[in-house]
């Protein structure tokens, strides 16, 4: 009767695994350091299928106009529970991009009131998304106000670092931005009239798509 050698066995199978993807029917599989150590790491997402294309700017802005001083019944109204300034603000750079990223906890996306991620509806959320996403979805980088485009976004907030505001650039005008937003409804307010004490740029570069 034909016996395998054990230690054959196991050499065989140690070549065999290091050809095994990270994710192997179901099953993380980490290097044998980690697993000594008892470490774990997040699974990586391979974007060899992403194409990337422009957001239409226009499309935020007809958006932001129609809907600035109106509720879309499609999605909740956040008015009463923290406000719904970054609830409109996602809903109209969705309208410029017509993509979400649906990675549970850390992507963009609303399906529900009970079904939305923190993005879709947090200042700081947004912020951390659009200008840390490398995935599907919008994409952008922190700039400047006065290098802002129609459709952009720009973060209202306090001396000690706290954003509490997200309107959405509707207009540039000799380098005064005018804005749309909801929780204090306004289309095409000068941000001039704003009072805050600081201000950061959000610059959509474009938006990602899966094949």
């Amino acid at each position: 009767t034909y016996r395998a050698c054990p230690k054959k066995n196991r050499q065989r199978k140690a070549r065999e695994r290091q050809f095994l993807p990270l994710t192997f029917f179901g099953r993380k599989t980490l290097p044998a350091a980690e697993r000594r150590a008892g470490t774990t790491r997040p699974p990586r997402r391979i974007q060899c299928c992403m194409q990337t294309f422009p957001y239409d700017r226009e499309a935020a802005r007809a958006y932001a106009r129609r809907w600035a001083f109106r509720r879309n019944p499609r999605y909740y109204d956040f008015e009463n529970i923290g406000g719904d300034c970054t609830n409109f603000a996602s809903q109209c750079i969705y309208a410029g991009a017509k993509v979400m990223n649906f990675t549970p906890t850390f992507g963009w996306y609303y399906r529900s009131v009970n079904d939305h991620a923190p993005a879709w509806t947090g200042v700081e959320y947004l912020y951390n998304f659009l200008v840390g996403n490398e995935g599907a979805g919008p994409f952008a980088e922190e700039k400047p106000l006065h290098a802002l485009e129609i459709g952009d976004v720009v973060q209202l907030g306090r001396e000690t670092g706290d954003f509490y505001h997200s309107p959405v650039v509707t207009d540039v005008v000799r380098g005064q931005l005018f804005v749309a937003a909801h929780t204090f409804d306004a289309y095409d307010r000068p941000l001039a009239s704003y009072r805050f004490e600081r201000a950061r740029g959000i610059h959509i570069l474009g938006v990602r798509k899966e094949e």
